[in-house]
């Protein structure tokens, strides 16, 4: 199966299904080096892991993970890094009533039509715990670059609709609600809704949005290796995510050139932007300003309530999908957005590092 790579400098694939015996990530281009623990990628896998809450997945899994190469006492060797994490709750008779049926809004339809195959057990690779191998290597990358001065940052903006309130915005207290929303009115306005679906045995979606603060100008390729390009490949690969914007988005369309306009100015002896309604990238190279962007997360698919559907051999049937699944997505994929925003952005770093011919010295030198 192809697509299971992304990078060019700093690359990384995932592998595994979910209701196999593993999931996981190599890493490579990770520089030699770098401080790097298990504590380090497990505080990432934490933030993501199921049962955190009643609006998460009751799948009982840890979700620890080991390191098996690239890492000798305590420091990265420049080899590929191999990370794991193994599966132990695995139901996979949840499944058994759904091996010939496709579930709507999953991927069982398009896998079936593309390898004449698919795994139902959960969707193997089309499944959300694919993720895991992806904040992995999203919290290697957060480290690079957090040696660099650069911070990555994200939260849920809206969920069914409820929107933060940016003048009541509290960093903190994204990490003290079940829903990482940095606005406790906003999150305890959510969590009456989503009891609500879950009694109606429905979810819900909801919108996550990043701040990448401390990238100096000039990260990023013009024309087909934009920035803004490869964030959008990075965030919509992410199985959940229907919808990507940077800076306003979609707001532009109904803009003026002058309001739109971000003007330059000096700034201790720097040149600065006054707005920042390009998100910080401007030609697909990085500006200076604060890198900001969101990602549209759709409802759960898997529902409880009775469903229609099509069988393999044509026959239209009615559908009811059990299991333990997440009434919102939203929380998790959090710390997914972010972590493949870290990926994306060193890879963007390292591959910009011979761009001059001063930079190219500094670096032979």
């Amino acid at each position: 199966m192809a697509g299971s790579s992304f990078g060019t400098m700093f690359r990384i694939t995932t592998w595994g299904e979910t209701h196999g015996a593993g999931v996981g990530v190599v890493i490579d281009g990770c520089p030699a080096g770098l401080e790097l623990s298990r504590e380090d990628i497990q505080k990432y896998l934490d933030r993501r892991r199921p049962g955190q809450s009643r609006y998460t997945t009751q799948r009982k899994e840890g979700d620890q993970v080991e390191i098996l190469s690239g890492v000798f006492e305590g420091k990265t060797t420049g080899t590929p890094i191999s990370l794991a994490v193994y599966n132990h709750d695995q139901r996979s008779k949840d499944y058994s009533n759904i091996k010939d049926l496709y579930r709507p809004g999953h991927a069982d339809y398009t896998y079936d039509a593309k390898y004449g195959f698919r795994d139902y057990r959960g969707g193997g690779r089309s499944s959300g715990r694919e993720t895991i191998g992806r904040v992995a290597a999203g919290a290697v990358a957060a480290k690079v670059l957090e040696t660099l001065g650069i911070r990555i940052s994200a939260y849920a903006k809206a969920i069914a609709g409820i929107e933060i309130d940016p003048d009541a915005f509290d960093e903190q207290e994204i990490f003290h609600n079940p829903f990482y929303m940095p606005d406790a009115k906003a999150a305890a306005k959510v969590k009456e809704y989503a009891d609500q679906m879950i009694k109606e045995m429905d979810s819900v979606g909801g919108i996550i949005e990043c701040v990448i603060q401390g990238v100096n100008p000039g990260v990023g390729d013009p024309v087909f290796d934009k920035l803004s390009a490869d964030l959008g490949k990075a965030v919509l690969s992410i199985g959940s995510i229907k919808g990507f914007e940077i800076g306003d988005g979609f707001r532009v369309a109904e803009a003026r050139g002058s309001e739109n306009n971000d003007e330059f100015m000096e700034k201790d002896g720097k040149i600065v932007k006054r707005t920042n309604h390009s998100g910080g990238v401007l030609g697909g190279i990085s500006d200076g300003s604060p890198i900001i962007f969101r990602a549209a997360v759709k409802p759960t698919p898997s529902i409880a309530r009775e469903q229609h559907t099509a069988d393999r051999f044509g026959k239209e049937v009615p559908i009811e999908i059990k299991g333990r699944h997440d009434p919102m997505i939203v929380p998790r994929a959090v710390v997914v957005v972010e972590s493949m925003a870290a990926v994306t952005l060193l890879d963007a770093v390292l591959r910009g590092l011979g761009s001059t011919m001063d930079n190219l010295k500094k670096i032979y030198e």
